[in-house]
């Protein structure tokens, strides 16, 4: 009898704690990197790019790198992220230690350029994660396994924007990189000993044919099947419809999280005339409630009627009211609980999206995966740009015009949650 190592729980806190490390690098990243603009003496635009590029490979790869996991489960794909980020995090604390502040010039912009890029792989654990995570529960109990993954995953933006500040203060930019590589390195190597592929990839791996180790893992449990190549996976869940309105919901309510915790601190700094410290208090606020209400979300789509749908439907319309909020308000006090009322929203909708994607599309969960939680992350290279331009024609009142967007994004959002709802009978490969 074949013998199967791991267990759902096993598989959920380790991937869980893998995304989150994966999180050190582009958190560092993004602080430290004002400091090389003052040396390398860089414009606005080159250190925006350089800010972007790790979240920006970190949201791209995770397309191919969710669909890999339909072809080998989840182990390989996550230990090759991992070790780009740390491959990623080692060179940036090597350039911190012998190159920052006396030997760094705008030369060292491209290296730069591409450790951060390296850095960004770790986000990418994300969609894998969600796959693997997919293929290990069954469906009933999908909702409360992906909100634990991905609330507590997320919280890692929020807690290190607070440990950040201090990080630098007291031990240098170099130390802080190897303190937060030493971090990464710690949470990879947690999930190499403990991380394991679901009964199916594992029975295969093991020589069972396909076809046999289908009926053996729905035998142990498992209820998900790949659909085979990372190709098929693809191209079978961009057939589906559902899949492309998950992909704008997620946009919206994933892909806004990652702006607004770019955004809120400029925000308040340059429209309320908040301290720096302050502002950051806030944006991690914010970041951590997002988070910690995903995990309620999922308990919450498990446990209602048509659980994914209606929990979207009603966290988009937390969201809609907290950006109308945002929106019309000019007094910090009214403010901040619009910003709540955001985070909830979006951290609750976030977890109702992962809750309806093994649903939607079944027999492409991984590539499915990989649209919806790649393209919707890119909403948070989108979305600032545009609530900019609103600062720009208008000035400083731009920066509660600019919330604007959020209110026909939820709205638009809306409309695709409420034809998921009321077409559920059609899915599957088109």
């Amino acid at each position: 009898m074949s013998q199967i190592e791991g267990s759902p729980k096993q598989a959920l806190w380790s991937a869980t704690l893998g995304f989150f490390v994966g999180f050190a690098a582009v958190a560092l990243f993004g602080p430290s990197a004002q400091r090389f603009q003052k040396v390398m003496e860089l414009g606005p635009m080159a250190v925006g790019f350089l800010v972007a590029v790790p979240s920006l490979s970190g949201s791209l790869l995770r397309i191919p790198f969710s669909a890999w996991v339909d072809t080998t489960g989840g182990r390989k794909p996550f230990l090759t992220l991992l070790s780009l980020s740390v491959a990623g995090m080692t060179g940036l604390a090597l350039v911190a230690r012998f190159l920052y502040p006396a030997h760094l010039t705008a030369s060292s912009y491209p290296l730069l350029m591409f450790l951060g890029m390296l850095c960004g792989c770790g986000i990418a654990t994300f969609s894998v994660g969600i796959s693997q995570v997919s293929y290990w529960f069954p469906q009933r109990q999908q909702g409360k396994a992906l909100a634990y993954f991905a609330g507590f995953g997320n919280l890692a933006p929020g807690l290190f924007s607070m440990l950040l500040p201090l990080a630098l203060v007291r031990l240098g930019l170099a130390n802080s990189y190897i303190v937060w590589l030493a971090i990464l390195v710690v949470g990879a190597v947690f999930y190499a000993i403990y991380g394991r592929n679901s009964a199916y990839f594992q029975l295969v791996k093991q020589g069972m044919s396909p076809a046999d180790a289908r009926v053996r893992a729905r035998e142990l449990g498992q209820e998900l099947m790949p659909a085979g190549t990372i190709k098929e996976s693809l191209r079978a869940s961009a057939r589906v419809w559902r899949t492309w309105a998950l992909v704008w919901i997620y946009f919206t309510t994933f892909g806004g999280f990652m702006a607004l915790t770019a955004w809120l601190p400029i925000y308040w700094t340059s429209f309320f005339g908040v301290s720096v410290i302050k502002a950051g208090l806030l944006t991690a606020a914010f970041s951590i409630l997002a988070s910690l209400v995903r995990v309620g979300g999922g308990i919450l789509a498990d446990h209602l009627q048509e659980g994914g749908e209606n929990t979207a439907i009603l966290a988009l319309l937390i969201a809609m009211v907290g950006a109308l909020v945002m929106t019309s308000s000019h007094q910090f006090e009214l403010s901040v609980p619009g910003e709540i009322l955001m985070a909830i929203g979006m951290g609750i909708c976030n977890a109702a999206v992962f809750k309806i994607v093994p649903k939607a599309v079944p027999h492409a969960v991984g590539g499915a995966a990989g649209w919806v939680g790649g393209l919707g992350a890119f909403g948070g290279f989108v979305i600032p740009p545009i609530m900019a331009m609103a600062v720009r024609n208008l000035g400083t009142s731009g920066y509660a015009i600019g919330f604007v967007t959020f209110v026909f994004l939820t709205l638009f959002s809306l409309s695709m949650a409420w034809v998921l709802k009321y077409t559920r009978d059609e899915g599957g490969p088109a």
